[in-house]
Formats: C-alpha cells, sequence, structure tokens
C-alpha cells in the first residue's frame, strides 16, 4: 500500500531529523471516520489525519519519554497545525529496540 502525501512528508522529515535505524508510519485515520477533524491534507473522508508512530533512534539515548515525544512533536509542528490530528509515538533507542 503507497503512502499518501501527509504520510510521505512525515517519513522525510523524520528521516532528515533524526536518523532512524527503523521508522514506521501507520495512517490510521480509517478508525476515526466521521470524526470533525476527518480528512488531512485533501479534506477526504478517512484522509490522512491520525497516525501511529515507531520510531527507533540512537538521537533518542539519553532522553526522557518526554523529551523524546517533543523532539518528533517538533519536527512535525506544522503537521500538526493542518492536517494531523493525532500522532501515537513510540520512539525507542536501538538498545530498547533490541
Amino acid at each position: 500500500m503507497s503512502e499518501g502525501p501527509v504520510a510521505t512528508i512525515i517519513r522525510a522529515k523524520l528521516t532528515a531529523g533524526l536518523s532512524p535505524l527503523r521508522l514506521e508510519v501507520e495512517d490510521d485515520s480509517w478508525r476515526h471516520a466521521g470524526h470533525h477533524h476527518e480528512g488531512g491534507m485533501d479534506a477526504k473522508p478517512g484522509g490522512e489525519s491520525h497516525f501511529n508512530l515507531v520510531i527507533v533512534s540512537a538521537a533518542f539515548q539519553g532522553q526522557s519519554r518526554l523529551a523524546r515525544q517533543r523532539a518528533v512533536n517538533a519536527l512535525l509542528k506544522d503537521e500538526m497545525a493542518g492536517p494531523v490530528h493525532a500522532l501515537s509515538i513510540k520512539a525507542l533507542t536501538p538498545e530498547e529496540a533490541g
């Protein structure tokens, strides 16, 4: 399944900012169908407003869980101000990911 434009932007920004060893970007918007914030970038129902992220990066070394979340949110601030309504973030160091 190909990624939509918002997922592509998220992947590019997180790759550039965190150099992840593993990056999963899952569009979870379908589970929120009918919500007032549904629609994402192209305002189509079911599209790119909710994402689950798994990021494994050495950049998280020595950071608290909150600091990791803030780092991801800072990289995606434009998307969070626009098409993205919610992110579920699992941010791990390589050691934590095993």
